[in-house]
Protein backbone atom coordinates (compact mmCIF):
# COMPACT_ATOMS: atom_id res chain seq x y z
CA UNK A 1 0.00 0.00 0.00
CA UNK A 2 1.25 3.43 -0.83
CA UNK A 3 1.16 6.33 1.45
CA UNK A 4 1.23 10.14 0.62
CA UNK A 5 3.10 12.46 2.71
CA UNK A 6 -0.46 13.57 4.17
CA UNK A 7 -1.27 10.13 5.32
CA UNK A 8 2.47 9.99 6.70
CA UNK A 9 2.05 13.38 8.57
CA UNK A 10 -1.07 11.64 10.78
CA UNK A 11 0.11 8.43 11.18
CA UNK A 12 3.53 10.35 12.45
CA UNK A 13 1.05 12.08 14.99
CA UNK A 14 -1.05 8.85 16.04
CA UNK A 15 2.21 7.12 16.70
CA UNK A 16 3.57 10.02 18.75
CA UNK A 17 0.43 9.63 21.38
CA UNK A 18 1.18 5.53 21.78
CA UNK A 19 3.82 4.76 24.40
CA UNK A 20 3.03 1.12 25.63
CA UNK A 21 0.25 -0.92 27.29
CA UNK A 22 0.67 0.04 30.93
CA UNK A 23 0.87 3.11 33.34
CA UNK A 24 4.42 3.88 30.93
CA UNK A 25 2.00 5.29 28.75
CA UNK A 26 0.07 7.58 31.34
CA UNK A 27 2.46 10.53 30.79
CA UNK A 28 2.13 11.26 26.97
CA UNK A 29 -1.99 10.71 27.18
CA UNK A 30 -2.40 13.01 29.91
CA UNK A 31 -1.09 16.00 27.99
CA UNK A 32 -3.95 18.25 26.92
CA UNK A 33 -4.55 18.41 23.49
CA UNK A 34 -5.45 22.09 22.57
CA UNK A 35 -6.88 22.56 19.30
CA UNK A 36 -6.63 19.23 18.37
CA UNK A 37 -9.58 16.91 16.65
CA UNK A 38 -11.16 14.71 18.96
CA UNK A 39 -11.25 10.54 18.05
CA UNK A 40 -14.79 11.22 18.33
CA UNK A 41 -15.17 13.33 15.92
CA UNK A 42 -12.40 12.55 13.43
CA UNK A 43 -12.81 9.13 12.24
CA UNK A 44 -16.53 10.06 10.51
CA UNK A 45 -14.94 9.90 6.58
CA UNK A 46 -13.51 7.16 3.78
CA UNK A 47 -10.37 9.27 4.07
CA UNK A 48 -9.99 9.43 7.52
CA UNK A 49 -10.77 5.78 7.57
CA UNK A 50 -7.77 4.84 5.31
CA UNK A 51 -5.16 6.85 7.26
CA UNK A 52 -6.75 5.20 10.44
CA UNK A 53 -5.88 1.79 8.59
CA UNK A 54 -2.84 3.17 6.71
CA UNK A 55 -1.38 3.73 10.54
CA UNK A 56 -1.83 0.56 11.07
CA UNK A 57 0.19 -0.92 8.33
CA UNK A 58 2.83 2.04 8.88
CA UNK A 59 3.33 0.41 12.29
CA UNK A 60 3.88 -3.26 11.46
CA UNK A 61 6.14 -2.09 8.44
CA UNK A 62 8.82 -1.00 11.02
CA UNK A 63 8.37 -4.29 13.48
CA UNK A 64 10.57 -6.33 10.86
CA UNK A 65 13.72 -6.36 12.56
CA UNK A 66 13.21 -7.34 16.05
CA UNK A 67 10.75 -9.78 15.06
CA UNK A 68 13.19 -11.65 12.62
CA UNK A 69 16.16 -11.65 14.78
CA UNK A 70 14.31 -12.84 17.98
CA UNK A 71 11.96 -15.55 15.89
CA UNK A 72 15.45 -16.86 14.13
CA UNK A 73 17.86 -16.86 16.93
CA UNK A 74 16.04 -18.51 19.13
CA UNK A 75 15.54 -21.51 17.36
CA UNK A 76 18.20 -24.54 16.93
CA UNK A 77 18.64 -23.48 12.87
CA UNK A 78 21.37 -20.39 13.15
CA UNK A 79 24.66 -19.28 15.02
CA UNK A 80 24.54 -15.89 16.18
CA UNK A 81 27.22 -14.87 13.79
CA UNK A 82 28.96 -11.28 13.84
CA UNK A 83 32.74 -10.11 13.77
CA UNK A 84 33.90 -12.25 17.03
CA UNK A 85 32.50 -12.38 20.79
CA UNK A 86 30.64 -9.12 22.15
CA UNK A 87 30.42 -7.93 18.76
CA UNK A 88 26.37 -8.21 19.24
CA UNK A 89 25.60 -9.25 22.93
CA UNK A 90 21.92 -8.85 22.27
CA UNK A 91 21.89 -11.25 19.38
CA UNK A 92 23.91 -13.65 21.80
CA UNK A 93 22.21 -13.70 24.46
CA UNK A 94 19.12 -14.67 22.44
CA UNK A 95 21.08 -17.53 20.40
CA UNK A 96 22.56 -18.92 23.61
CA UNK A 97 19.50 -18.47 26.30
CA UNK A 98 21.71 -15.79 28.27
CA UNK A 99 18.63 -13.11 28.23
CA UNK A 100 16.76 -12.01 30.79
CA UNK A 101 13.74 -9.85 31.15
CA UNK A 102 15.00 -6.65 30.72
CA UNK A 103 16.32 -7.68 27.27
CA UNK A 104 16.14 -4.96 24.54
CA UNK A 105 14.96 -7.04 21.59
CA UNK A 106 12.61 -9.07 23.55
CA UNK A 107 10.91 -6.03 25.11
CA UNK A 108 10.35 -4.01 21.87
CA UNK A 109 8.61 -6.92 19.89
CA UNK A 110 6.13 -6.99 22.99
CA UNK A 111 6.03 -2.99 23.08
CA UNK A 112 5.66 -3.14 18.90
CA UNK A 113 2.89 -5.40 19.47
CA UNK A 114 1.16 -3.34 21.63
CA UNK A 115 1.41 -0.44 19.71
CA UNK A 116 -0.22 -2.39 16.02
CA UNK A 117 -2.77 -3.38 18.63
CA UNK A 118 -3.34 0.11 19.86
CA UNK A 119 -3.94 1.23 16.05
CA UNK A 120 -6.29 -1.39 15.66
CA UNK A 121 -8.39 -0.86 18.14
CA UNK A 122 -8.31 2.94 16.94
CA UNK A 123 -9.78 1.85 13.99
CA UNK A 124 -12.34 -0.64 15.79
CA UNK A 125 -13.57 2.03 18.02
CA UNK A 126 -14.15 5.03 16.27
CA UNK A 127 -14.27 3.89 12.39
CA UNK A 128 -18.12 3.83 11.44
CA UNK A 129 -19.52 0.23 10.26
CA UNK A 130 -20.79 2.00 7.45
CA UNK A 131 -18.95 2.40 3.88
CA UNK A 132 -17.11 -0.37 1.86
CA UNK A 133 -14.06 1.36 2.76
CA UNK A 134 -14.82 1.97 6.43
CA UNK A 135 -15.97 -1.85 6.84
CA UNK A 136 -12.39 -2.82 5.08
CA UNK A 137 -10.56 -0.95 7.13
CA UNK A 138 -12.21 -2.03 10.07
CA UNK A 139 -11.63 -6.06 8.94
CA UNK A 140 -8.22 -5.40 8.38
CA UNK A 141 -7.69 -3.82 11.98
CA UNK A 142 -9.11 -7.15 13.06
CA UNK A 143 -6.94 -9.33 11.00
CA UNK A 144 -3.97 -7.25 12.02
CA UNK A 145 -5.02 -7.82 16.06
CA UNK A 146 -5.48 -11.48 15.69
CA UNK A 147 -1.76 -11.82 14.17
CA UNK A 148 -0.21 -10.03 16.62
CA UNK A 149 -2.30 -12.29 19.43
CA UNK A 150 -1.21 -15.29 18.06
CA UNK A 151 2.56 -14.64 18.68
CA UNK A 152 1.97 -12.56 21.67
CA UNK A 153 -0.06 -16.13 23.44
CA UNK A 154 2.43 -18.67 21.91
CA UNK A 155 5.62 -16.38 23.16
CA UNK A 156 4.12 -15.02 26.78
CA UNK A 157 1.29 -17.47 27.34
CA UNK A 158 -0.70 -15.01 29.23
CA UNK A 159 -0.42 -11.43 27.55
CA UNK A 160 -2.63 -8.44 28.79
CA UNK A 161 -6.22 -8.63 26.72
CA UNK A 162 -6.53 -4.97 24.92
CA UNK A 163 -9.33 -5.43 23.11
CA UNK A 164 -10.27 -1.60 22.99
CA UNK A 165 -8.41 1.83 23.30
CA UNK A 166 -7.38 2.05 27.51
CA UNK A 167 -8.56 4.95 29.82
CA UNK A 168 -5.96 6.10 32.01
CA UNK A 169 -7.79 4.20 34.95
CA UNK A 170 -7.38 1.06 32.73
CA UNK A 171 -3.63 0.79 31.63
CA UNK A 172 -2.22 -1.76 34.51
CA UNK A 173 -4.40 -4.50 32.88
CA UNK A 174 -3.52 -8.34 34.36
CA UNK A 175 -2.37 -11.04 32.34
CA UNK A 176 -4.99 -12.79 30.09
CA UNK A 177 -6.44 -15.63 29.76
CA UNK A 178 -5.45 -17.99 27.53
CA UNK A 179 -9.02 -18.99 26.45
CA UNK A 180 -10.27 -15.68 26.57
CA UNK A 181 -7.56 -15.02 24.12
CA UNK A 182 -7.59 -17.44 21.70
CA UNK A 183 -11.59 -16.61 21.59
CA UNK A 184 -10.78 -13.25 20.46
CA UNK A 185 -8.17 -14.23 17.94
CA UNK A 186 -11.05 -17.00 16.36
CA UNK A 187 -13.81 -14.25 16.83
CA UNK A 188 -11.46 -11.75 14.83
CA UNK A 189 -10.77 -13.60 12.22
CA UNK A 190 -14.25 -15.29 11.86
CA UNK A 191 -15.63 -11.63 12.07
CA UNK A 192 -13.09 -9.81 9.41
CA UNK A 193 -13.91 -13.67 6.61
CA UNK A 194 -17.22 -12.91 7.22
CA UNK A 195 -17.75 -9.36 7.09
CA UNK A 196 -16.74 -9.69 2.77
CA UNK A 197 -14.79 -6.84 3.20
CA UNK A 198 -11.58 -7.94 2.71
CA UNK A 199 -9.68 -7.76 -0.57
CA UNK A 200 -9.76 -11.41 -2.06
CA UNK A 201 -7.05 -11.89 -5.44
CA UNK A 202 -8.85 -12.03 -9.03
CA UNK A 203 -6.82 -14.93 -10.01
CA UNK A 204 -3.28 -16.72 -8.25
CA UNK A 205 -0.79 -14.04 -10.52
CA UNK A 206 -3.08 -10.90 -9.46
CA UNK A 207 -0.06 -8.74 -7.17
CA UNK A 208 -2.31 -5.69 -8.53
CA UNK A 209 -2.83 -5.02 -4.49
CA UNK A 210 -0.53 -5.27 -1.06
CA UNK A 211 -3.40 -5.33 0.93
CA UNK A 212 -4.06 -7.99 3.79
CA UNK A 213 -6.29 -10.50 1.99
CA UNK A 214 -9.36 -12.97 2.70
CA UNK A 215 -7.35 -15.76 1.95
CA UNK A 216 -4.40 -14.53 4.55
CA UNK A 217 -7.01 -14.38 7.10
CA UNK A 218 -8.29 -17.68 6.71
CA UNK A 219 -4.45 -18.83 7.21
CA UNK A 220 -4.21 -16.98 10.26
CA UNK A 221 -7.45 -18.88 11.80
CA UNK A 222 -6.17 -22.24 10.21
CA UNK A 223 -2.97 -21.43 12.30
CA UNK A 224 -4.58 -20.38 15.36
CA UNK A 225 -6.40 -23.94 15.40
CA UNK A 226 -3.25 -26.16 14.76
CA UNK A 227 -1.70 -23.80 17.60
CA UNK A 228 -4.66 -24.63 19.98
CA UNK A 229 -4.35 -28.61 18.93
CA UNK A 230 -8.35 -27.59 17.58
CA UNK A 231 -7.42 -29.74 14.43
CA UNK A 232 -10.93 -30.43 13.25
CA UNK A 233 -11.41 -26.70 12.75
CA UNK A 234 -7.87 -26.34 11.58
CA UNK A 235 -8.81 -29.13 8.79
CA UNK A 236 -11.81 -27.27 7.39
CA UNK A 237 -10.66 -23.26 7.16
CA UNK A 238 -7.25 -24.29 5.78
CA UNK A 239 -8.99 -26.90 3.37
CA UNK A 240 -11.12 -23.84 2.23
CA UNK A 241 -8.33 -21.61 2.07
CA UNK A 242 -6.49 -24.35 -0.06
CA UNK A 243 -9.36 -24.61 -2.62
CA UNK A 244 -10.29 -21.03 -2.96
CA UNK A 245 -7.03 -21.51 -5.75
CA UNK A 246 -6.10 -17.83 -5.17
CA UNK A 247 -2.34 -18.99 -3.75
CA UNK A 248 0.17 -21.39 -5.49
CA UNK A 249 3.43 -22.33 -5.23
CA UNK A 250 6.05 -20.43 -6.55
CA UNK A 251 7.51 -22.34 -9.93
CA UNK A 252 10.23 -20.04 -10.84
CA UNK A 253 13.69 -20.73 -9.52
CA UNK A 254 13.68 -21.46 -5.33
CA UNK A 255 16.77 -19.38 -4.89
CA UNK A 256 14.61 -16.43 -5.56
CA UNK A 257 11.53 -17.13 -3.15
CA UNK A 258 12.61 -14.68 -0.79
CA UNK A 259 14.20 -11.87 -3.42
CA UNK A 260 13.67 -8.73 -4.33
CA UNK A 261 12.85 -10.31 -8.38
CA UNK A 262 9.86 -12.65 -7.34
CA UNK A 263 8.35 -10.25 -4.61
CA UNK A 264 4.30 -10.63 -4.25
CA UNK A 265 4.51 -13.54 -6.20
CA UNK A 266 1.93 -16.27 -6.39
CA UNK A 267 2.69 -17.53 -3.21
CA UNK A 268 3.07 -14.97 -0.67
CA UNK A 269 0.18 -14.28 1.78
CA UNK A 270 1.13 -11.26 3.02
CA UNK A 271 4.45 -8.97 2.88
CA UNK A 272 5.31 -5.47 3.74
CA UNK A 273 6.62 -3.64 0.73
CA UNK A 274 9.28 -1.58 0.13
CA UNK A 275 10.15 0.71 -2.71
CA UNK A 276 13.03 0.83 -5.11
CA UNK A 277 12.94 4.40 -4.96
CA UNK A 278 16.03 6.47 -5.22
CA UNK A 279 14.59 9.63 -4.18
CA UNK A 280 12.89 8.47 -0.63
CA UNK A 281 15.99 6.05 -0.08
CA UNK A 282 15.99 6.91 3.76
CA UNK A 283 12.41 5.34 3.71
CA UNK A 284 13.78 1.98 3.77
CA UNK A 285 16.55 2.77 5.76
CA UNK A 286 16.93 -0.90 7.95
CA UNK A 287 20.26 -2.31 9.66
CA UNK A 288 18.97 -5.95 8.15
CA UNK A 289 20.53 -5.86 5.05
CA UNK A 290 23.73 -4.82 6.40
CA UNK A 291 23.23 -7.74 9.30
CA UNK A 292 22.14 -10.70 7.66
CA UNK A 293 24.92 -9.81 4.65
CA UNK A 294 27.81 -12.27 4.55
CA UNK A 295 31.07 -10.99 6.67
CA UNK A 296 32.41 -9.05 3.83
CA UNK A 297 35.53 -7.71 5.62
CA UNK A 298 36.86 -11.69 5.91
CA UNK A 299 35.68 -12.77 2.06
CA UNK A 300 36.63 -11.76 -1.56
CA UNK A 301 32.81 -12.14 -2.92
CA UNK A 302 32.80 -12.85 -6.81
CA UNK A 303 28.66 -14.02 -6.77
CA UNK A 304 27.25 -10.78 -6.43
CA UNK A 305 26.38 -10.46 -2.50
CA UNK A 306 26.92 -7.54 -1.13
CA UNK A 307 30.43 -7.37 -0.21
CA UNK A 308 30.04 -5.02 3.00
CA UNK A 309 28.06 -6.39 5.53
CA UNK A 310 28.31 -7.78 9.18
CA UNK A 311 27.39 -11.74 9.11
CA UNK A 312 24.90 -12.40 11.51
CA UNK A 313 22.74 -15.51 11.34
CA UNK A 314 24.90 -18.14 9.80
CA UNK A 315 23.59 -21.55 9.63
CA UNK A 316 24.14 -24.07 11.35
CA UNK A 317 25.87 -27.42 10.22
CA UNK A 318 22.91 -29.56 12.03
CA UNK A 319 19.97 -27.88 9.46
CA UNK A 320 22.69 -28.65 6.59
CA UNK A 321 22.44 -32.27 7.75
CA UNK A 322 18.88 -32.32 8.15
CA UNK A 323 18.87 -31.24 4.25
CA UNK A 324 21.41 -33.98 3.40
CA UNK A 325 19.43 -36.62 4.88
CA UNK A 326 16.50 -35.72 2.72
CA UNK A 327 17.78 -34.50 -0.39
CA UNK A 328 21.66 -35.18 -0.71
CA UNK A 329 24.02 -33.04 -0.65
CA UNK A 330 23.14 -31.56 -4.28
CA UNK A 331 19.53 -30.84 -3.18
CA UNK A 332 17.58 -28.46 -5.35
CA UNK A 333 16.04 -26.95 -2.57
CA UNK A 334 19.09 -27.06 0.23
CA UNK A 335 21.46 -25.10 -2.15
CA UNK A 336 19.04 -22.72 -2.92
CA UNK A 337 18.68 -22.22 0.49
CA UNK A 338 22.31 -22.27 1.83
CA UNK A 339 26.12 -22.64 0.21
CA UNK A 340 28.35 -25.33 1.67
CA UNK A 341 31.97 -24.34 1.48
CA UNK A 342 32.95 -26.22 -1.55
CA UNK A 343 29.59 -25.02 -2.92
CA UNK A 344 31.12 -21.47 -2.11
CA UNK A 345 34.34 -21.96 -3.54
CA UNK A 346 33.16 -23.34 -6.50
CA UNK A 347 31.24 -20.26 -7.58
CA UNK A 348 33.66 -17.84 -6.57
CA UNK A 349 33.91 -16.79 -3.18
CA UNK A 350 36.15 -17.74 -0.71
CA UNK A 351 37.13 -16.92 2.84
CA UNK A 352 40.56 -14.18 2.77
CA UNK A 353 43.82 -16.31 3.84
CA UNK A 354 44.14 -16.23 7.47
CA UNK A 355 41.03 -14.90 8.18
CA UNK A 356 38.31 -16.53 10.29
CA UNK A 357 34.21 -16.43 10.60
CA UNK A 358 33.02 -16.33 13.98
CA UNK A 359 29.96 -18.38 15.05
CA UNK A 360 30.12 -20.11 11.86
CA UNK A 361 30.24 -23.23 10.39
CA UNK A 362 31.09 -23.25 6.81
CA UNK A 363 27.83 -22.31 5.35
CA UNK A 364 26.36 -19.69 4.04
CA UNK A 365 23.13 -18.53 4.18
CA UNK A 366 21.60 -18.17 0.34
CA UNK A 367 17.76 -18.09 0.63
CA UNK A 368 16.98 -14.23 1.35
CA UNK A 369 21.33 -13.42 0.62
CA UNK A 370 22.00 -9.62 0.71
CA UNK A 371 22.89 -8.78 -3.59
CA UNK A 372 24.40 -5.69 -4.15
CA UNK A 373 22.08 -4.56 -6.84
CA UNK A 374 19.28 -4.76 -4.21
CA UNK A 375 20.61 -1.69 -2.18
CA UNK A 376 19.25 1.88 -3.33
CA UNK A 377 21.84 4.25 -4.15
CA UNK A 378 24.67 1.61 -3.29
CA UNK A 379 23.94 2.01 0.61
CA UNK A 380 23.50 -1.28 3.07
CA UNK A 381 20.68 -0.01 5.06
CA UNK A 382 19.14 0.77 2.23
CA UNK A 383 18.02 -2.75 0.56
CA UNK A 384 14.46 -2.69 -1.13
CA UNK A 385 13.53 -6.00 -0.54
CA UNK A 386 9.89 -6.53 1.00
CA UNK A 387 9.54 -8.57 4.33
CA UNK A 388 8.14 -11.78 3.94
CA UNK A 389 5.29 -12.74 7.04
CA UNK A 390 3.74 -15.72 5.23
CA UNK A 391 3.99 -18.15 2.25
CA UNK A 392 1.69 -20.63 0.71
CA UNK A 393 3.97 -23.26 1.44
CA UNK A 394 3.50 -22.66 5.46
CA UNK A 395 -0.59 -23.51 4.99
CA UNK A 396 -0.25 -26.34 3.54
CA UNK A 397 2.26 -27.64 5.84
CA UNK A 398 0.06 -26.34 8.41
CA UNK A 399 -2.70 -28.02 6.79
CA UNK A 400 -0.64 -31.46 6.59
CA UNK A 401 0.30 -31.30 10.36
CA UNK A 402 -3.48 -30.80 11.03
CA UNK A 403 -4.77 -33.83 8.78
CA UNK A 404 -2.01 -36.07 10.46
CA UNK A 405 -3.87 -35.14 13.80
CA UNK A 406 -7.07 -35.67 12.33
CA UNK A 407 -6.37 -38.91 10.77
CA UNK A 408 -7.06 -37.66 6.97
CA UNK A 409 -2.82 -39.35 6.21
CA UNK A 410 -4.21 -38.99 2.76
CA UNK A 411 -4.89 -35.54 2.23
CA UNK A 412 -1.76 -34.62 4.51
CA UNK A 413 0.13 -36.37 1.81
CA UNK A 414 -1.34 -34.54 -0.68
CA UNK A 415 0.01 -31.71 0.72
CA UNK A 416 2.74 -32.40 2.02
CA UNK A 417 4.08 -33.61 -1.10
CA UNK A 418 3.09 -30.69 -3.12
CA UNK A 419 5.57 -28.81 -0.98
CA UNK A 420 8.27 -31.67 -1.73
CA UNK A 421 7.29 -32.36 -4.90
CA UNK A 422 8.64 -28.28 -5.60
CA UNK A 423 11.47 -29.37 -4.32
CA UNK A 424 12.69 -31.63 -6.49
CA UNK A 425 11.58 -34.71 -4.11
CA UNK A 426 10.12 -37.78 -4.72
CA UNK A 427 5.71 -38.12 -3.45
CA UNK A 428 5.87 -39.88 -0.15
CA UNK A 429 3.42 -42.87 0.17
CA UNK A 430 2.17 -41.90 3.74
CA UNK A 431 3.13 -39.01 6.18
CA UNK A 432 3.93 -39.26 9.63
CA UNK A 433 4.01 -36.28 11.92
CA UNK A 434 8.10 -36.50 12.00
CA UNK A 435 7.39 -35.71 8.10
CA UNK A 436 5.99 -32.95 9.02
CA UNK A 437 7.98 -31.43 11.33
CA UNK A 438 11.44 -32.23 9.35
CA UNK A 439 9.70 -30.67 6.12
CA UNK A 440 8.50 -27.40 7.65
CA UNK A 441 11.80 -26.74 9.09
CA UNK A 442 13.85 -27.59 5.90
CA UNK A 443 11.10 -25.48 3.68
CA UNK A 444 10.95 -22.06 6.33
CA UNK A 445 13.69 -22.02 7.75
CA UNK A 446 14.73 -18.09 8.19
CA UNK A 447 11.08 -17.80 8.12
CA UNK A 448 10.51 -16.76 11.86
CA UNK A 449 8.44 -20.40 12.68
CA UNK A 450 10.61 -22.66 14.40
CA UNK A 451 11.11 -21.57 17.71
CA UNK A 452 7.44 -21.38 18.35
CA UNK A 453 7.07 -25.23 16.52
CA UNK A 454 9.70 -26.47 18.43
CA UNK A 455 7.67 -25.19 21.55
CA UNK A 456 4.57 -26.50 21.06
CA UNK A 457 5.73 -30.01 19.55
CA UNK A 458 7.47 -30.24 22.59
CA UNK A 459 10.66 -30.47 21.26
CA UNK A 460 12.87 -27.30 22.14
CA UNK A 461 14.04 -28.42 25.55
CA UNK A 462 16.20 -31.40 23.86
CA UNK A 463 17.02 -29.22 20.70
CA UNK A 464 18.10 -26.36 22.35
CA UNK A 465 19.71 -27.46 25.96
CA UNK A 466 22.96 -27.00 24.81
CA UNK A 467 22.94 -23.86 22.52
CA UNK A 468 25.61 -21.45 23.26
CA UNK A 469 27.84 -23.58 25.46
CA UNK A 470 30.33 -24.04 22.30
CA UNK A 471 30.94 -21.46 19.73
CA UNK A 472 32.38 -22.73 16.54
CA UNK A 473 35.12 -20.47 14.37
CA UNK A 474 35.48 -21.47 10.53
CA UNK A 475 38.92 -21.09 8.83
CA UNK A 476 39.80 -20.36 5.03
CA UNK A 477 41.20 -23.48 4.80
CA UNK A 478 37.65 -25.00 5.87
CA UNK A 479 38.41 -26.24 9.59
CA UNK A 480 36.60 -25.52 12.60
CA UNK A 481 37.85 -24.91 15.80
CA UNK A 482 35.45 -24.46 19.22
CA UNK A 483 35.87 -22.19 21.98
CA UNK A 484 34.27 -23.77 25.13
CA UNK A 485 32.26 -21.72 27.08
CA UNK A 486 31.05 -22.19 31.16
CA UNK A 487 28.02 -24.48 30.23
CA UNK A 488 26.01 -23.85 33.03
CA UNK A 489 25.49 -20.66 32.26
CA UNK A 490 24.03 -21.36 28.48
CA UNK A 491 21.03 -23.27 26.84
CA UNK A 492 17.90 -23.54 27.16
CA UNK A 493 16.39 -24.24 30.90
CA UNK A 494 13.63 -26.55 31.38
CA UNK A 495 10.62 -24.76 33.24
CA UNK A 496 12.17 -21.36 32.04
CA UNK A 497 11.99 -21.17 28.44
CA UNK A 498 9.00 -22.69 27.51
CA UNK A 499 7.69 -18.92 27.44
CA UNK A 500 9.22 -15.72 26.79
CA UNK A 501 10.03 -12.93 29.82
CA UNK A 502 7.28 -10.22 30.08
CA UNK A 503 9.26 -6.95 29.94
CA UNK A 504 10.76 -5.47 33.64
CA UNK A 505 9.54 -2.50 32.72
CA UNK A 506 6.05 -3.56 32.24
CA UNK A 507 6.11 -5.66 35.37
CA UNK A 508 7.78 -2.90 37.09
CA UNK A 509 5.08 -0.38 36.09
CA UNK A 510 2.39 -2.56 36.30
CA UNK A 511 1.84 -4.96 39.44
CA UNK A 512 -1.04 -6.46 38.02
CA UNK A 513 1.18 -8.55 35.38
CA UNK A 514 2.52 -11.68 36.96
CA UNK A 515 6.11 -12.53 35.40
CA UNK A 516 6.66 -15.78 33.78
CA UNK A 517 7.94 -18.85 35.85
CA UNK A 518 11.41 -18.36 37.00
CA UNK A 519 12.14 -14.89 35.46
Amino acid sequence: MYLTMKHIGKILISLLVISGLFCSCSGLLDIDQHGATSPETFYKTDEEAEEAITAVYAKFAGIYYNYYFVKNLLSDDFWCGGGGRGDNSDLEKLNEFTFSADHPMIRDVFKNYYEVLYLSNIVLKYVPDGSPIQKRARAEARLFRAFIYIDLISLWGTPPLVDKPLEPSEYKQPNGDPEALWSLVETDLKDAIASGSLEEKSGVNDNSSYRVKLQFAKALLGKAYVFQQKWSDACTILDDMIDDGKYDLYRGDYQDILMYNAENNCESLFEVNRLNDPNNAFTNWSLLSAMLGWRGDRMSIASGVYPNCWGFCNPKKDLYDAFVSVEGKDGYRLNATMKSFDKLLAQGDKILDGKEMYDHEGYFWWKNRVLADEMILGGWFSSHNNYRYMRYAEVLLLAAEAHVKGGDKAKAANYLNAVRTRAHLSELGSVTMDDVMTEKRLELCGEGVRFQDMQRWGIAADRLKDQGKQIPWFASNGTTRWEVYNKSLYGYKTGKHELLPFPETEVTLNPNVKQNPNW
